[in-house]
């Protein structure tokens, strides 16, 4: 089993999040719109409460500065693949989300000059790919599996080998509700693999049942897979879900995983949740056991980290 180290995560402060436009079936402007002020308030609790869970469990959490009129700039999974100390940009199919970019970019920048990634390459101008949210690192098995079809393009994967030098599986998802593989699949950290089988094409399921033993598989219902199980993060043995049902829970304990659910209703308004709201940072292979260099510089001050567009959580409340 591949060592893991405590991971590292970028989280952007929901201060601008709403949902302002439609662009898959979670999203609805008008409901939004009814109830934004209790929305706004419900948002910053649930964000908070996950951010201090993850630390709770030995997380480190860094942050980027949120932006208005960019308001899935939350969603962080999305903003780049990321695999020893090497980050793959994000290309975004939509245009409301390629507004995105340059504030990802500048993210990650961020943690190159402090040196928690070694460097970052840009996608080629034909290529979409939408971050870890369609590009899964597994561990156990030293490789990325990739979603295609509604947000990225499959040509992608050549780019992901080409970049990382790792293989990949190419996953196609037939269904508008999983727009991203992480809406529909998870891979935890002995190796099994979480899955809906309604999201995946017949090939992508016989491709899936030929990488995967059938004791590793965890088929969830289609009432799971629609409260977001399967964009639930994990940390070691432990994972963290906006909803889980009580029989997954159990199945989940039985293979040794502890399961911890925090609300996060009104990101689900959008169609994300806690996977989605978090870009691990520090994954490795074992090619390379620590993504990070040895040797860190000292955390900037204040100044240096707005300079570099990243805040502190502190910073952000008291604003």
């Amino acid at each position: 089993m591949p060592v893991e180290y405590p991971p590292r995560l970028l989280m952007c402060p929901p201060r601008h999040f709403e949902v302002s436009y439609s662009i898959n079936p979670w999203m609805d402007r008008e409901a939004w719109r009814k109830y934004a002020d209790t929305f706004a308030q419900t948002t910053e609790a649930e964000w908070l409460s996950l951010k201090a869970l993850l630390e709770q469990f030995g997380a480190v959490v860094d942050l980027m500065v949120p932006v208005p009129e960019v308001p899935d700039l939350v969603f962080t999974a999305n903003a780049a693949v990321v695999l020893d100390g090497k980050a793959l940009l994000a290309r975004f199919r939509y245009p409301e989300r390629r507004l995105e970019e340059p504030h990802f970019a500048a993210a990650i920048d961020a943690l190159v000059k402090r040196n928690i990634l070694k460097s970052s390459v840009s996608l080629p101008a034909y290529i979409v790919l939408e971050g870890a949210g369609d590009c899964i690192w597994d561990p156990q098995r030293e490789l990325f599996w990739i979603g295609f079809g509604p947000r990225s393009s499959k040509q992608a994967t050549m780019i992901v080998e080409d970049t990382f030098g790792f293989p990949t599986l190419s996953m196609d998802l037939v269904d508008a509700r999983f727009y991203h593989l992480d809406t529909a699949f998870s891979v935890l950290s002995n190796g099994e693999i979480m899955y809906f089988k309604g999201a995946l094409s017949s090939s992508s399921l016989r491709m899936l049942y030929e990488h995967v033993n059938i004791c590793d598989r965890i088929e969830v219902s289609e009432q799971d897979a629609c409260s977001m199980c399967l964009n639930g993060i994990r940390i070691g043995r432990r994972l963290i879900f906006s909803s889980c049902s009580p029989r997954l829970q159990r199945q989940l304990a039985d293979r040794g995983y502890f399961a911890s659910v925090t609300s996060l209703s009104s990101f689900m308004l959008s169609g994300g949740s806690a996977f989605g709201l978090t870009l691990r940072t520090g994954h490795a292979s074992r090619r390379h056991p620590r993504a990070r260099p040895r040797t860190q510089r000292a955390t900037p001050n204040l100044g240096d980290l707005h300079s570099y567009g990243m805040v502190t959580a502190a910073d952000w409340i008291a604003a």
